[in-house]
């Protein structure tokens, strides 16, 4: 619990200390980008007045300095003279010979920086409009960009952190199912050896066919666990005959209040299984149906058969599920049950998504009256 807490501490100083380092480098750029535009604005209060220095009238003037002062290859600029536009510079040859564009192009100007007003004469007043150079508009975008890079390695640092996350815990769960399936390998070994020995007792048949039902379903469940996380071979089966084996297991064993419904196309539909999961998988959604019915209602297994897929359907009478819940059912650790770990369905979805490459989801859920979860599978 401490070292929990103080590696949350640590989590949080990191994300405060890149907060103020990530406000610092916008702060600063901001002053960059304030003083970068100031130099400008100086640069062109110059070149207003070299401009105002060749219009004088006074032909004694020397006129070297401030034609070389005037020599600006970079930023935008129209001058006008008593509304006439009298020069430009950086500007689109398109936009000069259509008035409304640069009246347009004018007012654009005006919004990126104030216009440098010089009195020429009594009767002569200068306007020069001016734009931000490049260099202004890339320092512009660069906090958007920098803003984009560090959303872009925070998310990849994230994603790799829960990657890794997800992979320690995948092989924590595998490596307790792998346990579990050799720890129950060997009281079923041994119930194995009683059960021949019953049989030389002659012990009532029906009592000797529902303990080897039961050794059977123990070897399932201990096949079950003994493939989690590991790949599983697929098989080409019939997926009527499959299903409706691990239905009538749990409807010989489930409460008698409980009404069993088994609807299929009457012919075999192939599809490529993993016999052990598939049947984990069915039980899941069967014994998820009887809970939300709290073991009285009507339960609904229907196969159907569409285009290029099979659809197992099971519909229960139970609680229903809320719209908001549909896809947090198969998130690790969810439950509505007050016993549960809420590992059932996120189980059941990695079986049929991972393992089989088909689709789960509800397909149809009302509060009060019920639920419909539906597998889809390719056919073979």
């Amino acid at each position: 619990m401490r070292f929990s807490k103080r590696s949350d501490t640590s989590r949080w100083l990191i994300i405060i200390f890149s907060f103020f380092i990530v406000v610092l480098i916008l702060s600063n750029t901001y002053s960059f980008f304030q003083i970068f535009k100031n130099e400008e604005r100086s640069k062109m209060e110059l070149w207003a007045k070299a401009q105002k220095k060749i219009n004088s009238d006074d032909l004694n003037v020397d006129l070297e300095l401030p034609f070389e002062i005037i020599q600006n290859p970079r930023i935008p600029i129209i001058v006008s003279i008593n509304d006439s536009i009298s020069l430009t510079a950086n500007v689109e040859e398109n936009i000069i010979i259509d008035s409304n564009k640069l009246k347009t192009y004018i007012e654009k100007l005006k919004s990126q920086n104030n216009p440098i007003i010089t009195k020429l004469s009594e009767t002569k007043t200068q306007y020069l409009y001016y734009g931000n150079s490049k260099l202004i508009n890339q320092l512009k975008y660069y906090p958007i960009a920098l803003l984009l890079i560090i959303f872009l390695f925070g998310t990849v640092v994230y994603n790799f952190y829960r990657a890794t996350k997800m992979s320690t815990q995948n092989k924590l769960w595998a490596g307790m199912a792998k346990e579990t399936a050799h720890q129950i390998g060997t009281p079923l070994s041994s119930l194995i050896g009683w059960l021949e020995i019953l049989k030389l007792d002659n012990v009532e048949p029906t009592t000797i066919t529902e303990i080897e039902k039961d050794i059977t379903r123990l070897q399932t469940i201990t096949d079950r666990f003994s493939k989690v996380g590991s790949e599983p071979v697929l098989e080409i089966k019939n997926i009527i005959a499959e299903t409706k084996t691990t239905f009538d297991y749990l409807k010989d064993r489930s409460s008698k209040f409980l009404v069993f419904n088994f609807i299929a196309p009457n012919k075999e539909l192939f599809v490529a299984i993993n016999p052990a999961l598939h049947s984990w998988t069915i039980e899941n959604l069967i014994k998820n149906a009887i809970d939300a019915m709290k073991g009285k209602g009507k339960l609904t297994l229907s196969i159907e058969e569409k285009d290029n897929f099979v659809r197992i359907k099971v519909t229960d009478t139970g609680n229903g599920v809320l719209k908001s819940n549909f896809s947090k059912v198969f998130e690790p650790g969810f439950t509505t049950k007050r016993r549960g770990w809420g590992l059932g369905l996120s189980l059941t979805k990695r079986i049929v998504q991972e393992y089989h490459k088909g689709k789960i989801k509800i397909a149809h859920s009302e509060i009060g009256k019920g639920t419909t979860m539906q597998i889809s599978y390719k056919k073979a």
